[in-house]
């Protein structure tokens, strides 16, 4: 689609390209903001700020300890925390000191760690102490040779960080007892990197920033590599299609932004972090984004600006009683990404906050972000919307054909956003890239005259009834409509009959919905080979920390 349809679709004064040459590195985008806003806070976290010069001096310092420990240029650091104000600390330190960020999951069991310290070849972690003991149970398998550990409330000045690090540790008991005698601790660290200074190191914008792994949905977990530029075009991209509403921020106002998902999933690190960091804007960090209540009650004293996140959060925040406890007037542009996002849930946050979910699709392999909806837009489209600037979009058949218009193909995606590889697997990367340059996702959509584009499922999630295609997406979006619905997510099962059949699994807000009601709702609103052979009842759907609902393991189950 080298015509690119979608910009006749582009809100105006959204560019059709970006330059993602404006920055040599991100150290060069970090460091000039750092200068730009030092008297600004970055990072709002328990109630207490950190400032841009703050985080200036405490990554510097970290970074110095990193190069102390005789790493050099390239080498692989990783990052296994939540969302607390260390772990942008600890990213800014890592690539001002030549180094390699790898950002891991904090829930990975020890299997998990093993396979991705090793994978990466990372021969440090920053960790929280919460999970040290998920590390010594795989260390030694492992090529890390330094551990810098964190605690809670490390950055919470002394009075209240030792209150809130005996609360974790004694009260809730949330750090399992552990022995890694060769650890030193954050602070600790940083006081040593303060003596040494930071030895500056020439990046370019082909240097690898960030080895993202992604969930392993086809069998073994593979390093995304980012480089420089990509994560610098993302930013730069996603900044250009916020704007039309952004700009609507008073002057004396400083833009604010919610981080509830996860800081090592590409898209907190990317569209809050990074992002949040070049426009001069503060990041709320959430630790614990499953916790509506504690979310809730850290957004409210703040003017919210701009937020992203995943259906489940939405769904859950719109859905609690403290929910106008938090002023969301203020509140400019929704981003929905990680999973699709429901039409009740966008309809329900339209009436709560005035302010729509731009529904957005990208991937750890596109620094993530690819498509997404006119911020402008008030209306649920149903559709991830169209391509970012600089970025474009074509539908491909099993051969690698681009296919009719108005048929359904491979999503294939290019752009200065889209990764260089996969992390020392030129195998993997071969069945992904194509000869021109597009990375293909392995998601099957169908695009509109506008350019407005449409998953109707993955690849292998499809459901096969009798012959027909069933796509669990559209499943879950009707019966995500049915009142009393909470969550629903839809799967194929084995069927002596039909080849497959259709289940759904479903949680209730209202008793009232039962079987019989659901499958009456089903009559009503699909056809006969989508209706459910099987529906189920439980109390909570698997997910992973991000919030996707894993159809997986509802279909070993």
């Amino acid at each position: 689609m080298t015509d690119r349809i979608w910009l006749s679709s582009y809100p105006q004064g959204v560019p059709a390209d970006i330059n993602p040459g404006t920055y040599t590195s991100l150290v060069a985008l970090m460091e000039e903001s750092f200068k730009a806003y030092a008297s600004r806070g970055a990072y709002s976290f328990m109630g207490k700020e950190i400032s841009y010069a703050q985080t200036d001096a405490l990554s510097q310092a970290f970074g110095a300890y990193l190069q102390g420990l005789g790493l050099v240029k390239g080498d692989r650091v990783a990052i296994m925390m939540p969302n607390v104000p260390q772990y942008p600390v600890a990213v800014a330190g890592i690539l001002r000191a030549g180094f390699v960020v790898v950002n891991v999951n904090p829930l990975y069991t020890p299997r998990e760690l093993e396979h991705q310290l090793k994978d990466s070849g990372a021969k440090a972690i920053v960790i929280i102490e919460n999970f040290a003991s998920t590390l010594e149970k795989c260390i030694a398998a492992t090529p890390v040779k330094h551990v810098v550990l964190c605690a809670m409330g490390d950055q919470l000045g002394l009075l209240k960080g030792t209150l809130v690090n005996y609360v974790v540790r004694n009260v809730k008991k949330l750090v399992p007892a552990f022995h890694l005698p060769t650890a030193v601790r954050f602070n600790d660290a940083v006081a040593q990197g303060r003596k040494r200074g930071l030895q500056k190191v020439e990046l370019g914008a082909d240097d690898v920033a960030v080895l993202q792994y992604t969930g392993g949905t086809t069998g073994v977990s593979k390093g995304a590599v980012l480089l420089h530029r990509n994560v610098i075009a993302n930013v730069l991209q996603s900044e250009a299609w916020n704007a039309p509403v952004m700009k609507k921020i008073p002057a004396t106002e400083q833009p604010t932004g919610v981080i509830a998902l996860p800081l090592y999933h590409i898209f907190a690190f990317t569209v809050g972090m990074m992002l949040g960091l070049r426009t001069g804007g503060k990041a709320i960090l959430i630790a614990n984004p499953r916790d509506i209540p504690g979310v809730l009650k850290e957004l409210a004293p703040h003017r919210i600006h701009s937020f992203p996140a995943v259906n489940t959060l939405f769904n859950g925040l719109a859905n609690h009683p403290d929910f106008n406890t938090v002023d969301w007037s203020h509140l400019k542009v929704s981003v929905g990404g990680g999973t699709a996002v429901q039409s009740h849930v966008a309809k329900l946050w339209l009436e709560k906050t005035g302010c729509p979910i731009c529904e957005g699709y990208g991937l750890s392999e596109t620094s993530p972000s690819a498509t997404c909806n006119p911020v402008t837009a008030t209306a649920y489209t149903g559709t991830i919307g169209v391509p970012l600037p600089s970025t474009t979009l074509k539908l491909l058949d099993d051969e690698g054909r681009e296919v009719a218009p108005g048929q359904s193909g491979e999503i294939a995606i290019q752009g200065p956003q889209v990764m260089a590889g996969y992390w020392q697997r030129p195998d993997e990367t071969a069945k992904v890239m194509t000869p021109d340059g597009y990375f293909k996702t392995g998601d099957i959509g169908v695009v509109d005259d506008k350019g407005f584009f449409k998953i109707v499922d993955r690849k292998k999630d499809m459901i096969l009834v009798s012959g027909f295609n069933v796509f669990p997406n559209e499943l879950e979006d009707v019966v995500g409509q049915m009142p009393g619905v909470m969550e629903v997510a839809c799967v194929g099962v084995p069927d002596a009959k039909t080849g497959e059949a259709v289940k759904l699994v479903i949680v209730r807000k209202d008793p009232a919905v039962t079987e019989d009601a659901v499958r009456a709702y089903c009559r009503d609103n699909l056809t006969g080979y989508k209706q459910p052979r099987v529906v189920e009842f439980r109390g909570d759907l698997p997910k992973t920390p991000v919030g996707k609902i894993l159809r997986r393991e509802l279909r070993t189950q």
